[in-house]
């Protein structure tokens, strides 16, 4: 058996906070890695540690100031296989909730837990978090990146059409937080991405300009032009948690449904993606979704095997 991973020195913890941060060597890795032990485990009990149990004895701390299906189960079992543990509770039930300073809580949690997972409101408030800390910070998810999804899309699109460099993703929806997470990977790991956005909800100029030396990003306004010749279609929710503007942003992304229609556009092998929860009927038809080429279970599972590579390279264990 392994040794357990090897604690970072406590002033130079490893967080995980956006893919544009990573370099693509980085990111492959992680995606090596997640490979490698969904592998590694095929056929077993769900609850079972991996073989090394490389993260016996620690903890992860998970915080959550949105609703979550995916992110709090999938982090959770990624822990148990990983051989640690978890400690779950929402801001509201937390000091956070009365309005204790974030800082604080950075400081108070490194000292009972080995790393802190939040899915939170304000990325700014995620930085804070990382910046006070003396133990790693995942970014569950914030209004400006969701970096854990794309590790766990990117993985499901490999097991089922090879490497995803060379390749061409179509986004098609909003210009969102998953979007933009999209964007921090496809020129570190070398697919074009195709984003089809209405004009007043295109993606945040600050992640178009790091993208833009890499030349791996065209933006449009029409979803025909960006699903053509495709590999994957991908499309989420046009509203999410916190927008306010429902029936504008509805009538503003009606021609951007992903329908069979637009599944026809793209490469004759092409896959669909979504990650959940959808709004059927709104972004995406029935028949796509529940069709032959959606593989958004797979992908939703793989955000056990994703998180769990993210996790172990904190602790120093994927290079």
């Amino acid at each position: 058996m392994n040794a357990p991973l090897p604690r970072l020195v406590a002033t130079e913890p490893r967080h995980f906070l956006d893919l544009w941060r990573l370099d693509g060597a980085t990111l492959r890795a992680l995606l090596d890695e997640g490979h490698r032990r969904k592998a590694a485990r095929l056929g077993w009990p769900k609850g079972k540690p991996d073989a090394d149990a490389p993260l016996a004895g620690h903890t992860l701390a998970m915080i959550f100031e949105k609703n979550s299906t995916r992110t709090r189960f999938s982090f959770d079992a990624a822990m148990r296989q990983l051989g640690g543990s978890s400690i779950i509770s929402t801001a509201a039930d937390m000091q956070l909730g009365r309005g204790e300073p974030i800082e604080d809580t950075a400081r108070v949690l490194s000292r009972m837990v080995d790393a802190i997972m939040i899915r939170a409101n304000r990325h700014d408030d995620v930085e804070r978090l990382a910046q006070n800390a003396t133990i790693p910070v995942i970014n569950g998810l914030t209004d400006k990146s969701h970096p854990c999804q794309i590790l766990a899309d990117i993985m499901t699109f490999e097991e089922h059409r090879g490497p995803i460099e060379g390749r061409t993703i179509a986004w098609i929806g909003d210009g969102n937080n998953v979007c933009a997470s999209f964007i921090h990977a496809a020129g570190k790991l070398g697919f074009t991405l195709n984003v089809a956005t209405p004009p007043d909800y295109h993606p945040d100029l600050i992640d178009l300009a790091r993208a833009g030396n890499l030349g791996k990003v065209a933006l449009t306004h029409d979803p025909r032009a960006a699903a053509e010749g495709a590999d994957c279609v991908v499309t989420d929710t046009w509203v999410s948690m916190g927008d306010v503007d429902h029936d504008e942003r509805v009538a503003a992304f009606e021609p951007f449904q992903v329908d069979e229609a637009t599944m026809g556009l793209a490469a004759d092998d092409a896959v669909f993606l979504h990650c959940l929860p959808a709004h059927r009927g709104e972004e995406v038809t029935d028949a796509v979704i529940d069709g032959p080429q959606s593989l958004i279970f797979d992908e939703a599972e793989n955000r056990i095997h994703a998180q769990k590579a993210v996790l172990a390279w904190c602790f120093g264990g994927v290079a």
